[in-house]
């Protein structure tokens, strides 16, 4: 049977936000969140992550934090991206529950409820599944055949539309901050835990201002991530066209031969040679491509540099729990 869990007072929630240049909104999304957890009669935590914002993010937020001290912000040295400055919230994070969102309300602070609801039923993961984006008609079509191909050709099943926004219990948090995985797709990692799990539909949001902080360039670099961690497709798909190409190759060499030898007309062989060259060309290429992904990931594994540097924080976690530290210079592995 699943545990039934009770929240009380005692029960402590934590907020992972990683933020970007999000100076516009960060104080509304402040008290918008810090409302809903008042209301939940529970002790929380909200947890920036400053991903080396050019803005005035940082100042807002270590504003927001002196009055605060349930709110820590932890500044990077640099803009290391989404999903390691992901990493970095949810290492600092001491919640019974950790929440992850972005910080752009797109991902509805109102579903919070709906996330503890689910998980005092026994839910160790419960995430969000995105129904009527706002995006532009090129964007949704983009991350409807991402999703759609990720779950086709994943070795693990992860849902559709199921992005970072949800839920995870603190024993999962723990798993999924041990891995060391650099080229990191955090709705894999958490699929790929286990544990017990359930998807709850909402409306994904528009951004506040309508300006994308992740272009397709930036999309695609994490459906690439997402698509060579969780699938070996790529290199067995490149065995099939592998074995397509020898077939054709023995046709031809086939017919070549039976013109030859049994009706003896001399083909030019000018057309069918320069395609059966392009054609092994265009393969050789496409597999060293492929090939060449996963040798990337293989030396980037190896140099083992850290996925992130704290340059300071705001709140050492270490006052309140004796279990965190922050010190200047901080690095994880």
């Amino acid at each position: 049977m699943s545990t039934i869990r009770e929240i009380s007072r005692d029960t402590r929630i934590s907020v992972v936000l990683p933020a970007f240049n999000e100076s516009a909104i960060l104080s509304d999304l402040y008290r918008i969140v810090i409302d809903i957890l008042e209301k939940l009669n529970v002790t929380y935590e909200m947890i920036f992550i400053n991903d080396g914002s050019t803005d005035n993010s940082g100042e807002i937020l270590d504003e927001i934090a002196k009055k605060d001290p349930n709110v820590i912000v932890i500044h990077l040295s640099r803009n290391f991206g989404h999903q390691p400055a992901l990493q970095a919230g949810l290492e600092y994070a001491t919640g019974n529950a950790v929440i992850v969102m972005d910080a752009d309300m797109q991902d509805n602070p109102e579903t919070i409820p709906q996330f503890l609801k689910e998980w005092q039923k026994g839910y160790d993961i419960v995430y969000a599944v995105r129904v009527n984006r706002k995006e532009n008609i090129l964007k949704r079509f983009f991350f409807n055949a991402f999703y759609r191909l990720l779950k086709f050709i994943s070795d693990t099943k992860i849902p559709l539309n199921a992005g970072n926004f949800g839920l995870i219990d603190r024993k999962v948090c723990k798993q999924i901050i041990s891995f060391h995985e650099h080229d990191r797709y955090y709705p894999g990692l958490r699929s790929w835990v286990g544990f017990k799990q359930k998807g709850i539909e909402i409306d994904r949001g528009a951004r506040y201002d309508d300006a994308t902080r992740v272009g397709l360039i930036g999309l695609f670099k994490l459906a690439k991530a997402a698509i060579i961690s969780f699938s070996s497709f790529p290199l067995t798909i490149f065995l099939f066209f592998g074995i397509i190409a020898l077939i054709m190759f023995l046709g031809l060499s086939i017919l070549t031969l039976y013109h030859k030898f049994f009706l003896g007309i001399a083909s030019p062989g000018w057309a069918s040679f320069l395609i059966t060259v392009s054609f092994f060309g265009a393969i050789n290429a496409l597999g060293i491509g492929i090939l060449g992904e996963y040798v990337i990931r293989i030396y980037s594994e190896v140099r083992q540099r850290p996925l992130f540097l704290v340059e300071r924080c705001s709140n050492d976690p270490k006052e309140r729990t004796k279990s965190k530290t922050c010190p200047e210079n901080n690095m994880t592995k």
